[in-house]
């Protein structure tokens, strides 16, 4: 595990990019998993503009995103696959064929899981999977749990997930209550994966995922045992941890 420090959400989000932008230039016909929410936008524009600017080129790049609402589809501006859209895929020279979001319109939700799980699996897996952090631990919408769920799976929010993601609807009770998300196994089976966190309200939970037990009641806490995983956190969300733990940990 590597822990960069950022000054702040700016910082935070020019380093990530650096990383990815490396995977690219390294694999022109990489498999990036991407997420979505507030946290990722600024890795997202920093890349565009590197992108216009002609210092890099996502023609060949594979995508899968991490989830969708259930119930949500590409016309509702809510959705995941029209954040991604109008967030990042609209403005680079990727192919969009070769972007890939859980179907949220999909009734049969063993076809939906399976068939996304084989969609990871004929790509040849996830050379680089980015995640946010939720405020209870969660990564993509694998929520607090007495397990790990391996797959990709159809999943109850919870109500600290609900709240968090209430500020994007234009009322409470249009927030979806359930979402489609890729599983653990999933995500530990990305070659590298990278998470990004910013913002002291997520201080007390960063210190928990990463410095507690691995535990599927804190799902991120996980990531501890993954073989090639960067953290980059700006400094308040890192407040949390001591002067000693900074340097037992050589955050950088």
């Amino acid at each position: 595990m590597r822990i960069l420090a950022a000054r702040d959400y700016d910082h935070m989000s020019r380093q990530a990019a650096n990383i990815i932008s490396a995977q690219v230039i390294l694999k022109p016909d990489c498999v990036l998993g991407l997420a979505t929410g507030s946290s990722p936008l600024g890795i997202y524009r920093q890349l565009i503009d590197w992108y216009q600017k002609g210092d890099i080129n996502f023609s060949q790049v594979r995508t899968v995103n991490l989830d969708e609402y259930v119930g949500l589809g590409e016309d509702n501006d809510q959705s995941y696959i029209h954040f991604m859209r109008s967030n990042f895929f609209d403005h680079i020279n990727i192919n969009q064929a070769n972007t890939n979001v859980p179907c949220g319109t999909n009734p049969d939700t063993e076809a939906e899981c399976s068939r996304y799980d084989q969609v990871i699996k004929n790509l040849g897996g996830i050379d680089l999977q980015l995640l946010g952090l939720g405020p209870n631990g969660h990564i993509g919408f694998n929520e607090p749990n007495e397990y790990f769920a391996m797959d990709t799976h159809k999943t109850p929010l919870t109500d600290a997930t609900i709240q968090a993601n209430r500020r994007f609807f234009e009322k409470e009770e249009d927030v979806p209550r359930y979402a489609y998300t890729m599983g653990i196994r999933n995500i530990m089976q990305a070659e590298k994966v990278l998470m990004i966190v910013s913002g002291k309200q997520k201080a007390a939970i960063l210190k928990e995922a990463f410095l507690g037990p691995v535990t599927p009641k804190v799902p991120a806490s996980i990531l501890q045992i993954h073989k090639d995983f960067t953290l980059v956190a700006d400094e308040e969300a890192l407040s949390a941890f001591t002067h000693e733990e900074r340097e037992k940990w050589n955050i950088e």
